[in-house]
């Protein structure tokens, strides 16, 4: 922990330009109450002193002696009732070739270039960051009702979107937690690859992606979990931060070829898996006439005898991940998993129930459906294919087989989302995963966060 210390007692100024007009954004007049150790009196000042207090946390986390400016707006931006962007940010400019560069053909975000280089090299004083948020979040009917930011310093933000955490998310991947090369192309701007290139590795080929070439990137980006970061201080800290890799275990006499250990998603509500495992046998639920079990509401008397003591298997849909795990509860099940009901890659399951104390997993739609063929000739009773909840204690959660940390590569493109966050996959949740989590802290280094160092690794 030392060089943490010591980091902490370094700095860099970071300073927040307010480009709203007036009585709008950071302008807004609108009176608030202050709140969480926010003192503002206007919803336009609270926005300012929490942008400026994530600044200021970053600024004691990092070192240069060169000043950083952030251009900042709350502004409406793209959202429905049902989901939203919540803000953005990002390196104005890219350098390469500059005097100290330490790889001197790769690009680098403009703070970190000028950190570097030991002099401001941005263009005519612009800013080196530039950052938007969404200004109508929470506030309207048609923009995420109900769910404003929170614009308390304290992280107490209940069912609200803490802003704080946004924006350190946010301001990270203007320090530079983003590629240049195209992941969806893999083409390199003006044929230099990024700084993050020599970092990103691929699991499955062990090849650096500055050493790839356009077709090998873009495959690697959509490789669903091979794309990997390489780099020496966030391998370091990773054992340090990361806790084990959950799994479900698969045997018994009717298991057949779904017999093994997969990979899941836990959840945030109900204990954490641990060993030893939480052993039953896997009895589906059937609630619907397409053979499906949401278990949406409290179980029949069957379903009910055959999850008793048992592990249930259920499918998502209808309603809340929690709520499924209540009701299996409640009719007797020592644990749940959760199959999905599309295709896609391995993730958690979000929400709150603090009277929840039965272990949850969630499974992809392809193990699922492996999972129901082998528990179709079951009794009442009983299926033969015995499910284990537990952990791998050689593995991490969110690394591959060299324990180094995921980055997100779903097997679809995702603009904006894929290879400059970390896996979704990673316990505890981490800051620069691709959606905010509500049990993040405002912290950025370990023990609690690996995003420091990463930044670290690209030369902060």
């Amino acid at each position: 922990m030392l060089a943490y210390a010591t980091a902490a007692m370094a700095a860099a100024t970071i300073t927040v330009i307010n480009n709203n007009a007036p009585n709008v954004g950071f302008n807004d007049p609108t009176p608030t109450a202050p709140v969480g150790g926010n003192t503002g009196t206007t919803l336009g000042a609270q926005r300012l002193i929490a942008f400026q207090y994530a600044a200021d946390q970053w600024g004691a986390t990092l070192t240069s002696a060169v000043p950083i400016r952030v251009a900042a707006t709350f502004e409406p931006l793209t959202c429905t009732e049902n989901s939203a962007v919540l803000g953005a940010a990002g390196t104005n400019e890219i350098f390469a070739g500059f005097a100290n560069a330490p790889k001197p053909n790769a690009w680098y975000p403009g703070a970190l270039a000028s950190k570097l280089a030991g002099t401001d090299l941005a263009t005519a004083g612009e800013a080196h960051i530039q950052a938007r948020f969404n200004s109508r979040l929470g506030l309207f009917p048609d923009c995420f009702p109900g769910a404003p930011f929170y614009l308390g310093l304290d992280n107490a933000h209940g069912s609200q979107i803490d802003l704080v955490t946004v924006l350190l998310h946010e301001l990270a991947h203007g320090l530079g937690f983003q590629s240049f090369t195209d992941g969806q192309t893999g083409q390199q701007i003006d044929n230099r690859p990024a700084v993050w290139d020599y970092f990103m590795v691929d699991s499955s080929s062990n090849k650096t992606w500055v050493n790839m070439s356009d077709e090998e990137r873009r495959l690697s980006a959509i490789s669903g979990n091979a794309l990997a970061w390489s780099g020496g201080h966030v391998t370091e800290w990773a054992p340090k931060v990361l806790a084990p890799q959950p799994v479900l275990g698969i045997s018994g006499p009717a298991a057949g070829s779904a017999a093994g250990s997969v990979d899941v998603g836990d959840a945030s509500f109900g204990p954490p898996l641990s060993n030893p495992p939480v052993y039953g046998e896997l009895m589906p639920v059937v609630d619907h006439p397409d053979g499906t079990g949401l278990a949406c509401t409290p179980l029949s008397p069957a379903n009910a005898l055959a999850v008793q003591g048992n592990i249930a298997l259920v499918d998502r849909g209808d309603c809340s991940f929690a709520t499924k795990a209540r009701i299996v509860q409640n009719a007797g099940a020592r644990g749940m998993v959760m199959a999905d009901n599309a295709p896609g890659d391995v993730s958690g399951m979000s929400g709150s129930d603090p009277s929840i104390t039965i272990p949850s997993v969630r499974v992809t739609q392809a193990t699922g459906q492996a999972l129901r063929a082998a528990a179709e000739r079951r009794s009442r009773t009983a299926s033969g294919v015995i499910a284990s909840l537990g952990v791998d204690p050689k593995r991490l959660a969110g690394t591959d087989r060299a324990r180094r940390i995921r980055l997100y590569s779903p097997t679809e493109y995702a603009p904006g989302s894929s290879v400059s966050h970390y896996t979704v996959e990673a316990k505890p949740n981490q800051l620069m995963e691709p959606a905010i989590n509500a049990d993040l802290t405002h912290e950025v280094s370990p023990p609690r966060d690996l995003t420091f160092p990463l930044l670290q690794d690209i030369g902060w």
